[in-house]
């Protein structure tokens, strides 16, 4: 669990998700604003969506972590708005609305419509509304109620432009807030330890709604303390040097970071490139990892989530958890379809876990791992094993 600090509907909040708790999931299951509705959660239906800093914002694709500092409005919010006002009763009289259920992704849509393009036509009002969809009314009503706002505030000279704004949306630069500005209502206790949370400049980061091809949990165990395992795994230069055929190009202290992972399959290799983004809960002693990755080479693209977590607090008894969950997509992602990669993964982890344990008992003896990853030789010893294992099947006997 990790906690967050925020501002719903100008109301301050701390509260404790998990990691991979999206922003919907958490403004409906968490804090009861069920007027943000869930459809797709892929973000392309436009139901889910809310204003993150000024700025409408899919909910649904956007993890609650990554909003720390922000200030979030959804529908509630916007009850007394004077646009939101306008626009349901325009909805009402261009019959703008069926079963409903698109509505407040669409109230929020078209109010940053009237707000940012006070002279659309109807085309362009259409052409802003592509990204909510609606399988009920054909659009005709909203874009006519949208319409009907616009004109009416062009013939109201009270109503004065709007301010440009220059906020970016939460995940991709949050504002973090003075203390003064949040309210005093918090709904959990704050703590004089708080958890590391490191905020993601991508947004196309890890895998996002996206469903990976390729999973698998794994554990090792190490003859140190807890607080050194979680030294050493805190310690990115030093697991970069541990992990076979990988190499870190930057780093910052935030927890961003570059690197490459070479791969060589027979006479192939490959060179995947990518960016990534750690999220650290230092009380739980728990991490994630969310990276992209591409091979120019073969054109595979792959996008990852490694989350890891140290448990156990005497010498000896220290279990390290690692979970993998990856896309592959283009050349070589048919090898994501075979139970053997899985195997591969493991055998991998054996490979890290047996330097992490080198590295904690004597740190000069590991080197750089800037040469590839032999993929082949832990493929074939997969495979072998694989082999006899089938023998003592079909021959018990057998040695």
């Amino acid at each position: 669990m990790m906690q967050i600090k925020l501002v719903i509907n100008g109301q301050g909040f701390e509260e404790l998700v998990e990691p991979r708790t999206h922003l919907a999931d958490f403004l409906r299951e968490q804090l009861h604003l069920k007027a943000t509705h869930i459809r797709c959660e892929q973000g392309v239906c436009g139901a889910c969506t809310v204003l993150i800093d000024g700025s409408p914002a899919r909910s649904c694709i956007t993890y609650a972590v990554l909003c720390q500092g922000a200030n979030v409005v959804t529908l509630e919010g916007l009850e007394n708005d004077t646009i939101i006002e306008s626009l349901r009763g325009a909805f009402t009289i261009e019959h703008g609305l069926q079963c409903g259920f698109c509505t407040p992704g669409m109230l929020v849509t078209a109010r940053d419509i009237v707000r940012r393009l006070p002279d659309a036509d109807e085309s362009r009002v259409r052409q802003e509304l592509s990204g909510n969809l609606c399988r009920c009314t054909g659009y005709a009503g909203i874009a006519r109620a949208i319409c009907r706002v616009l004109e009416e505030r062009r013939r109201d000279v009270s109503v004065l432009p709007e301010a440009s704004t220059t906020l970016k949306l939460g995940p991709v630069g949050a504002r973090h807030l003075p203390e003064a500005s949040m309210a005093e209502k918090t709904r959990f206790p704050k703590s004089s330890i708080k958890p590391e949370v490191c905020l993601v400049d991508s947004k196309d980061l890890g895998l996002g709604s996206r469903q990976a091809n390729l999973e698998t949990s794994v554990f090792f165990t190490v003859d140190h303390t807890a607080d050194e395992a979680w030294a050493a795994l805190e310690d990115v230069e030093n697991v970069a040097r541990c992990m076979p055929g990988a190499s870190l190009t930057e780093h910052s202290a935030d927890g961003r970071l570059k690197g490459r992972v070479n791969v060589k399959i027979g006479p192939m290799t490959t060179s995947f490139t990518g960016t990534g983004q750690i999220v650290r809960d230092i009380v739980a002693r728990r991490g994630v990892l969310y990276g992209t990755g591409r091979d120019r080479l073969s054109g595979t693209t792959v996008r990852a989530e490694v989350s890891y977590a140290v448990t156990g607090e005497s010498y000896a008894q220290t279990r390290v958890d690692v979970t993998v969950r990856a896309l592959l997509s283009g050349g070589l992602a048919q090898f994501s379809r075979s139970s053997i990669v899985q195997d591969l993964v493991t055998r991998i982890t054996e490979e890290f876990s047996r330097r992490l344990q080198q590295s904690l008992t004597d740190p000069e003896a590991i080197g750089s791992s800037e040469t590839s990853l032999k993929a082949t030789a832990f493929f074939v010893e997969v495979l072998v094993a694989r082999l006899k294992s089938l023998r003592r099947r079909i021959f018990p006997g057998a040695s």
